[in-house]
């Protein structure tokens, strides 16, 4: 019970923070947080994550972790309109750093609201499948020429690359192209080093999801608000371990099911978080 009364402490403490920090970046007009997006209901499910959440030493993420990186893990959930409930970040601990990792749902999510984007398709092509792709020499842009599937070639052993088109609004398009020695090459920057289950497993998901991530960065770093939904960290990293892994692998050292990989399967961003001035934070 005292064990019980002392987490509803914490979690009142630490929401609130987080709730008078974003309710003031409101009333001065500096964030707009997404329709139908609420901070209370994201925080509320959240928290209830978190205590189910563990380090890689099975130790609650809420005992070992410092107040400052939950709140400031929180504040970012918020601040880029994240649901954790619909599997778009993850809680991932470092030492005493909690870390927020946005899922490729999450990046889709972000698309969606600062990118203009209204849908994104990938697929992946096989040998022997007849496909071709173009560039425009005027501007730049690849298109699909010829893209001929056959159910006899699909075969995760014989997966020769991957694309995704992003649909916009206008209904305009852009396409990101990916061959399979690029994908594992992205793969290669997790700690599992693309030979996790999921990758041995799912090969034809996992090269979705990373061709599906490489083709929103740069619509989300293109954007208006790219600096303000950019996923980084709000307190920089006191050591110089990056959070490049991916979360099939590592996401606390919990077991997912296939049901949790399928949404899970991305890389997360590969550079070691940046500093910025913009980028509130909140101390205890």
């Amino acid at each position: 019970m005292e064990k019980k009364t002392e987490v509803a402490k914490q979690e009142q403490n630490i929401t609130t923070q987080v709730l008078t920090k974003i309710q003031s970046f409101q009333e001065a007009k500096e964030l707009t947080l997404p329709l139908n997006y609420s901070p209370e209901n994201a925080l509320k499910n959240a928290w209830l994550i978190l205590q189910e959440t563990v380090d890689m030493n099975k130790k609650p993420v809420l005992e070992v972790c410092s107040k400052n990186s939950i709140a400031n893990c929180l504040l970012d959930m918020v601040l880029q309109g994240l649901s954790p409930l619909k599997k778009q970040c993850y809680f991932i601990a470092y030492g005493s750093k909690l870390t927020l990792s946005r899922s490729y749902l999450g990046t889709i999510a972000v698309a969606k609201r600062v990118g203009n984007v209204k849908e994104v398709r990938a697929n992946c092509v096989y040998d022997k499948d007849d496909f071709e792709y173009a560039i425009d020499t005027e501007t730049g842009r690849m298109m699909i020429v010829k893209h001929v599937p056959s159910l006899a070639n699909i075969d995760n052993d014989k997966i020769i690359g991957a694309y995704a088109i992003v649909i916009y609004n206008d209904n305009t398009t852009s396409l990101e192209v990916m061959n399979m020695k690029q994908i594992q090459t992205s793969w290669e920057q997790g700690k599992s080093k693309g030979v996790s289950p999921a990758h041995k497993n799912f090969k034809d998901e996992m090269s979705k999801k990373s061709v599906i991530n490489r083709a929103l960065k740069v619509v989300i770093g293109s954007s208006d608000d790219g600096d303000i939904y950019e996923s980084t960290d709000i307190i920089p990293p006191t050591t110089s371990e990056t959070v490049n892994d991916e979360v099939e692998e590592n996401a606390n050292n919990e077991t997912l099911s296939f049901d949790d990989a399928e949404e899970v399967k991305e890389e997360i961003a590969t550079e070691e978080p940046k500093e910025s001035a913009m980028q509130p934070s909140i101390d205890f």
